[in-house]
């Protein structure tokens, strides 16, 4: 949702893969072609699954998986496309393998415990995953024994346990700079978020409540990408980015988008930013206080072409008092912690 708080060609790139190609039998099999045997390839799936917060086909690409389909994927009798993939004796699997194994095209159906692309403290071992979880090892176990399969399972469990520790101690270094009273949560004379809200932009699933946090109690914030502070754009890359960069290098196995690349090297060292950019806030109030410093912000966070074209400053002018979820109330159309609308 955070991209769609943009001017309205800024997500020609999310437009152009969320919109009617995920409908088409063409994204795939390629129109004028339509070849079974193209289909198959892993590259069909890398015009939309890769980039900063969907990092498949980097995952996979650079992944011991992902290089033996690379180096063979010339020769036939290692990658024979002409087979159906429940048929198909591939020497390494594809995306398609792992994915629409059997030739199943429900791509959700075979894969791991999704929690938001990695971006959920969730307990991936508990028992209501235990199906999920199976079904991902019967795929694996083609190739490697089970216990191989659930060894890389729980593998990925300690990254993304890991990952979480590091996305909570990010969000509380900036939470409690809030509420010191050196961030603020949402000025009514700011650009409201994409929503049209004035709620801080990292209080996620309404388990921070009261009006300290710009909103009313089971009100959510929304991630802000853009003309927010330096600490909150630091919190959404970490959990937005480098988490997800967990999560998929290792359901892959791409132990360099794990760890090396800017999977948990890289949480590291956005933490390590959060922190200092709390530290400079406070230095900085603190100097303030003491010289009789009134700090007032430059017009440029609340004036601008740029900021007319975000959504949520054209739902407050055109729509006053309402916000996107008054606008859409339809049950279910968006999965938030919200107060239904009326």
């Amino acid at each position: 949702a955070w991209s769609i708080e943009r001017p309205p060609g800024d997500p020609a790139g999310c437009t152009f893969c969320h919109t009617s190609s995920e409908e088409r039998c063409s994204t795939c099999h390629q129109r004028h072609q339509f070849d079974p045997a193209v289909a198959r390839h892993s590259e069909q799936c890398k015009a939309c699954h890769w980039g900063k917060d969907h990092r498949d086909w980097e995952a996979y690409d650079i992944s011991i998986h992902g290089v033996v389909y690379q180096v063979n994927k010339w020769n036939p009798t290692q990658f024979d496309f002409s087979k159906k993939l429940s048929d198909a004796d591939y020497v390494g699997p594809t995306c398609q393998y792992c994915h629409l194994r059997g030739g199943h095209h429900n791509v959700q159906r075979l894969s791991t415990v999704y929690t938001s692309m990695g971006m959920s403290n969730a307990d991936r071992g508990a028992p209501l995953w235990k199906e999920k979880r199976d079904t991902w090892v019967s795929v694996c176990d083609d190739c490697h024994s089970p216990r191989f399969a659930r060894e890389n399972l729980q593998a990925m469990d300690e990254a993304c346990k890991d990952a979480g520790l590091k996305y909570t101690e990010t969000f509380k270094v900036a939470e409690n700079l809030m509420l010191d009273g050196m961030g603020e949560p949402m000025p009514k004379d700011l650009a409201p978020d994409w929503s049209g809200q004035h709620i801080w932009s990292l209080k996620i699933g309404a388990y921070h409540d009261g009006p300290k946090y710009g909103g009313a109690q089971g009100e959510s914030g929304e991630f802000r990408m853009s003309n927010c502070s330096d600490i909150e754009r630091i919190c959404f890359e970490s959990v937005g980015y480098w988490m997800t960069y967990i999560m998929k290098g290792m359901a892959h196995g791409s132990w360099n988008d794990a760890t090396y690349c800017d999977g948990s090297f890289g949480m590291d060292r956005w933490l390590v930013k959060a922190k200092a950019a709390s530290e400079q806030a406070r230095r900085f109030t603190a100097l303030e206080k003491k010289t009789g410093i009134n700090w007032v912000p430059s017009e440029f966070w609340r004036k601008g072409d740029y900021l007319e074209q975000l959504t949520g400053t054209r739902i407050v002018k055109e729509f006053p008092g309402k916000t996107i979820f008054d606008l859409c109330p339809e049950p279910g159309w968006l999965d938030t912690h919200h107060a239904p609308a009326e």
